[in-house]
């Protein structure tokens, strides 16, 4: 059984022991949350699509870790105008497991 749920403005397919990434959500380590908007539920002979979301289904998981990416160098300049810039950006994610899928 596998589950299409939307979190962080994106949307990630997930099945019950998956380890996913997600953009960075409140919680500490360890702790337990629930996914509401869940775009669809499919098992072995059935497939269930929400318009635009199934309303009892749900995806239970929990926090593994609460990180940031490696650093990704954003450099912006003008040719024969002297101009540079060098900034960085590191993107905040959270490492869930996927507990449980409930149609």
């Amino acid at each position: 059984m596998y589950a299409i749920i939307q979190t962080g403005g994106k949307q990630y397919r997930v099945e019950a022991g998956d380890t996913i990434y997600v953009e960075r959500l409140a919680g500490a380590t360890g702790d337990k949350l629930t996914f509401d908007e869940v775009l669809l539920v499919a098992g072995a002979d059935s497939v269930q699509v929400g318009a635009p979301r199934l309303g009892e289904a749900r995806v239970q998981g929990t926090v593994l870790e609460q990180g940031r990416e490696r650093k990704l160098r954003v450099f912006k300049y003008k040719k024969r105008k002297q101009y540079r810039r060098t900034r960085g950006h590191r993107q905040a994610f959270t490492a869930l497991r996927i507990d449980s899928i409930q149609a």
